[in-house]
């Protein structure tokens, strides 16, 4: 099982940015992509971005043009630029992976990293 531990939330203005970390470990034989939810209270889960191994990156709508998505080895970075009281919510990254050569498609989480919006 791969772990996860996520860094750089906290409380932003309105217009402001924050970087999000997240470092995976543990038994990952061959990535597959990591991404970024987020979860406002209220509100279901939603994909904000991903990164494949390749490279290919995909975002929500709501945070296109703003977020930047990045991955260095087992790493992966949300770069949140021009934040909205909107974007409040807790941040979890998210690594899929295969344990070894037979082994399904597995998924791991971290536990999540609180960013506030507002003035």
């Amino acid at each position: 099982q791969a772990q996860l531990v996520e860094s750089g939330g906290g409380l932003v203005e309105p217009g402001g940015s924050l970087r999000l970390s997240c470092s995976a470990s543990g038994s990952i034989f061959s990535l597959n992509a990591m991404e970024w939810y987020r979860q406002a209270p209220g509100k279901e889960r939603e994909l904000v971005a991903q990164v494949t191994v390749g490279g290919t990156t995909n975002y929500a709508d709501s945070v296109k043009g703003r977020f930047t998505i990045s991955r260095d080895k087992y790493t992966v970075y949300l770069q949140m630029n021009s934040l909205k009281p909107e974007d409040t919510a807790v941040y979890c990254c998210s690594v899929l992976y295969y344990r070894n050569t037979l082994s399904p498609l597995s998924r791991s989480w971290g536990r999540g990293t609180q960013v506030t919006v507002s003035s």
